[in-house]
């Protein structure tokens, strides 16, 4: 199954007055890295985030943002420090009396005290109910951003699929060039051999051995097999439900190492014209795995 590396997912969820939205943007990468930004209070969750994320994805540069707020309802976020209050107005009240004003003392004066106001602090419930949101959100942008990349795997995997069957159309050409070419190589060796040592008494049995290792040193029938076995695996890769990035990765290896020894055994200028062709593509294909999960 191909899943592509890059995509983007966002999840939103609200309850009881609060509201989280999780964001979530997904890169190439060797291994599975995860950056996350968290409120300020839900620091401490990271690593529950993270184990989350694992059981989802195998590869990829994530970024998560998550954020989360309390649904405006038009009341204030802040209490009265009734004690202040009471401590401040009897501050002013001797003020009063020591300087002898005889005017009251109004809301004015008593708020000029910033610190009558309080804020109120979350308490654990609230946090936790704050996380219960996000990880509501998390699992809705997790969806959404799994339902992408897997589009663009099946795009990935339709393009794949296209350059592998012009790497085979290569193949069978090669193979139409090179069929019998190992005996007409013999042939010609033995041939050649004979005019350079003209009449001179020579070990017919030994220059029989030695033309054959020398055709066989230009075979490139086990390349060819060994090939097609590399785009066989290659296609059940694609279509195995397991991630198949790192595999997919190896066999471009692979079949780029056949392709090399078939140019250079091969000694022949049409099946070189192949060669540079299917490396081509290949290359192209490698640079598609790269995305691949």
């Amino acid at each position: 199954m191909i899943i592509s590396m890059t995509g983007f997912g966002r999840g939103e969820a609200t309850n009881n007055g609060y509201a989280a939205t999780v964001e979530i943007k997904s890169l190439n990468s060797r291994y599975l890295d995860i950056t996350t930004r968290l409120p300020q209070r839900l620091q401490d969750k990271e690593l529950e985030l993270k184990e989350i994320l694992q059981q989802y994805i195998n590869r990829g540069k994530l970024n998560i943002n998550i954020h989360v707020a309390e649904i405006d309802n038009g009341q204030p976020h802040i209490i009265v420090d009734e004690i202040k209050v009471k401590a401040y107005t009897n501050l002013l009240q001797q003020v009063q009396k020591v300087a002898g004003i005889t005017d009251s003392i109004s809301l004015r004066d008593i708020s000029t005290f910033g610190d009558i106001f309080i804020t109120q602090e979350e308490t654990e419930e609230i946090l936790e109910l704050k996380w219960t949101i996000a990880k509501e959100a998390l699992t809705t942008a997790i969806e959404s951003l799994i339902a992408m990349r897997t589009r663009e795997g099946n795009q990935l995997k339709k393009d794949l699929l296209e350059r592998l069957e012009s790497i085979n159309g290569n193949l069978g050409d090669v193979e139409v060039i090179s069929n019998g070419r190992v005996e007409e190589l013999r042939a010609r060796l033995k041939e050649r051999i004979v005019q350079l040592l003209g009449d001179e008494d020579f070990d017919r049995d030994r220059l029989e051995m030695e033309v054959a290792v020398l055709a066989d040193k230009m075979d490139i029938t086990e390349e060819i097999v060994r090939m097609r076995a590399h785009i066989k695996f290659f296609i059940e890769a694609i279509e195995q439900p397991e991630a198949a990035g790192r595999r997919l990765n190896f066999l471009t290896q692979e079949m780029n190492r056949e392709l090399n020894t078939i140019g250079s055994k091969a000694n022949h200028s049409e099946i070189a014209h192949h060669v540079v062709r299917s490396k081509e593509t290949l290359e192209q294909i490698r640079e598609q795995v790269q995305n691949v999960e």
